[in-house]
């Protein structure tokens, strides 16, 4: 995702939620003062079906699992990786803003396991805390601002959608979403936001790829993306 590309939505999400870009710069430059470069090389998943794994509850569900033990890759959003694990269930890259489960995080980059690290304006203590408690050279750090020095910006707002942008950016020939739940009546009003925007994000994406996911079925003649860039 070219950040001229993605700048646009960047700018809507902005005024959609109210967010400061000043303050997502900042949490960006945070991070950029505690990782180092990351060879994106050793997240190649070129050719290969990559899982995408949300952390709604219907991922424990046997056909979610078996969909994602059926993959070449797992990339997880957040506690998809716990309950993966849990499941006996590797996982290849974990996609976290550091919010629910950071010691999973770190236990992952001890173990070598990329961890797509992302600093918004929210989330500056956390960085501060527990970025440098992980294994530098198995941090990916990402940012939904203009990305700087070694700092990426792959597209996506949520860690589900930015684990989708990030497994095409890394040359996913199909990408196969599991454990999602777009209408999940446990969450709360902010949180059914963020998930209508994971949508229209994946609905965009889906157009880019010529590919269409199946969680988008039933959903997508009402997601309009006729105005995004390169849609």
């Amino acid at each position: 995702m070219n950040y001229e590309t993605w700048r646009p939505i960047y700018e809507r999400v902005l005024s959609d939620f109210g967010f400061g870009r000043e303050a997502d710069e900042l949490a960006r430059d945070v991070l950029a003062e505690l990782t180092r470069p990351f060879e994106l090389a050793d997240l190649d998943v070129s050719g290969r079906t990559v899982a995408v794994a949300g952390a709604g509850p219907s991922l424990t569900d046997a056909d979610q699992l078996a969909r994602a033990r059926g993959a070449d890759a797992v990339f997880a959003a957040s506690t998809a990786a716990d309950d993966l694990r849990d499941a006996g269930i590797g996982v290849d890259c974990m996609v976290t803003d550091l919010d629910k489960n950071p010691e999973t995080a770190r236990e992952l980059t001890a173990e070598g396991v990329p961890v797509a690290a992302h600093a918004h304006g929210d989330n500056v203590p956390a960085v501060r805390e527990w970025v440098p408690k992980f294994d530098a050279g198995s941090v990916l750090p990402t940012t939904q601002a203009r990305p700087v020095a070694h700092v990426r910006n792959f597209g996506g707002f949520t860690d589900g959608d930015r684990a989708a942008f990030l497994a095409d950016h890394l040359g996913a020939a199909e990408l196969r979403f599991v454990g999602w739940d777009f209408d999940d009546p446990a969450v709360g009003e902010a949180k059914a936001k963020k998930l209508a925007w994971a949508a229209r994000l994946l609905r965009w994406l889906e157009v880019r790829r010529g590919e269409e996911f199946e969680i988008l079925d039933g959903r997508r003649e009402g997601i309009d993306v006729t105005d995004f860039p390169d849609a």
